[in-house]
């Protein structure tokens, strides 16, 4: 009975311990659901602490946010900026060597058929080095669409393969034909005109092209790059007129005139502004200049290079053929009429004028020399015509094409270095402020904590 007794007067004692922690928790509770309660809340987002704490956190973010927005669109910038001297660029350069000697082989080919038999030793290596150039460029070009990782839609590596496939048949057209002539078959001048047609009709169209494409690809990035950063310069004017907005409307509240943490956020945000404008202003002065004194330049040599090679085919592929229609002549004509308005129009105070000097006084030589040929052929006298349109002498055509075409290519040469210094400089202009702008964007965002921090403190 005793122990029945204590047992049971041991009961609510147990209980009790059991039971203690739950009613401690209850209180705990109902804490943690009034302080969530959406009225309590509400009332604290519409207090003082409230506000001033959704003030900072808009501003901290609107402060980091402005730094990552510059950084990455400065970024983005540069890396296009490496892709257009890296790739870009070298490839339309690579496009137009290609065209040109694909242009020097086909005229260096009939050149080979106006002296009969056996061509020169000279003409023979310029046709050779001149199809060796065009494949190594096709090399290379396709080396550079392999690197960017291009389908097989990309028209450009279409046009690619289309002249890879077709070089190997109007190498072998012109070696039929060289043949025939060494034999003194008459057949060898068909075979040429086949030949030529195929590079005429369909080589070079596609070399155009291709060369076309790249160039638009370098005009693209440069217009791209001349647009100012609008979404980094919006972040930045948002983030700076959001900390103008912030010190008015404490200063009303706290009668203060200035807040030392919001007045050097503000002040790094100024900078970064001022910076950014800055340096994309420069950024983009040297990509204009670029355009104006390379590309621009650089595209007008190259179409008037593109026009020597063809008329010195049509020059050549007249005495060939022994043509008598007129239609080479008016190819000559055209060419050279155009060829002529390019080098006059070429402004004197462009890079390479002196250069272009040198090809307008060789075209003005070109084109007597053509004539004396023309007049050779008028009195039948051919041999005295092959010997002014391929003759080694001095005031000879084949010497004044080599002068114009090595003005030319020297012109290019000097536009196109001028092109990549002037690309060099827009990226060496916006260097440091990526990086600058994520560290004046962590300042800013810094200060504004201690901005509002004494202010919060108030509340304790």
């Amino acid at each position: 009975m005793a122990a029945l007794d204590s047992t049971t007067a041991a009961r609510p004692t147990s209980v009790t311990a059991d039971t203690a922690p739950e009613r401690l928790d209850v209180p705990r509770e109902a804490g943690l659901r009034a302080h969530l309660d959406p009225a309590n809340l509400r009332s604290f987002a519409l207090s003082t602490p409230g506000r001033l704490i959704a003030i900072g956190l808009l501003l901290i973010g609107l402060c980091l946010g402005a730094g990552l927005v510059t950084a990455a669109t400065v970024s983005d910038r540069q890396q296009a900026l490496d892709t257009l001297l890296d790739q870009t660029e070298p490839d339309a350069n690579s496009s137009h060597h290609l065209y040109t000697s694909l242009s020097i082989a086909d005229a260096a080919a009939s050149t080979a058929f106006i002296s009969g038999g056996l061509e020169p030793q000279a003409v023979r290596d310029r046709y050779s080095q001149a199809l060796g150039e065009a494949s190594a460029e096709l090399v290379t070009q396709t080396g550079h669409a392999a690197g960017r990782a291009t389908g097989n839609d990309d028209p450009d590596t279409r046009l690619r393969a289309g002249i890879a496939t077709g070089l190997p048949v109007y190498s072998g057209l012109i070696e039929t034909a060289r043949a025939n002539n060494r034999n003194g078959y008459p057949v060898g001048a068909a075979y040429l005109s086949e030949a030529s047609n195929q590079m005429q009709t369909v080589l070079l169209p596609m070399a155009a092209q291709l060369q076309s494409h790249r160039s638009d690809a370098v005009s693209t990035a440069q217009r791209h790059h001349v647009q100012p950063p609008w979404p980094a310069i919006a972040v930045l004017i948002l983030a700076l007129g959001t900390l103008v907005w912030a010190q008015f409307d404490l200063s009303k509240r706290w009668h203060r005139v200035l807040n030392p943490g919001l007045l050097l956020a503000s002040a790094a945000m100024l900078v970064l502004l001022a910076w950014t404008l800055t340096a994309g202003s420069v950024s983009a002065a040297e990509m204009i200049g670029g355009r104006d004194n390379g590309a621009v330049p650089a595209s007008r040599l190259t179409e008037s290079r593109i026009l020597t090679q063809q008329a010195r085919s049509a020059e050549t592929l007249k005495l060939v053929r022994r043509d008598a229609s007129g239609d080479y002549d008016r190819t000559y004509e055209a060419s050279v009429t155009r060829l002529n308005e390019l080098l006059g129009g070429y402004p004197d105070d462009a890079p390479a004028a002196g250069e272009i000097a040198n090809a307008r006084a060789a075209l003005g030589r070109w084109r007597a020399a053509h004539q004396r040929m023309t007049d050779a052929l008028a009195h039948g006298d051919f041999t005295g015509a092959a010997t002014v349109a391929t003759g080694p002498g001095s005031a000879d055509a084949a010497a004044q094409v080599d002068a114009l075409d090595r003005a030319l290519g020297q012109g290019l040469d000097e536009t196109r270095d001028t092109l990549r210094d002037d690309i060099s400089g827009a990226a060496l202009a916006l260097d440091f402020l990526a990086p600058g702008a994520l560290v004046l964007g962590i300042l800013a965002a810094a200060y504004v904590g201690l901005g509002i921090w004494p202010r919060l403190r108030e509340y304790r």
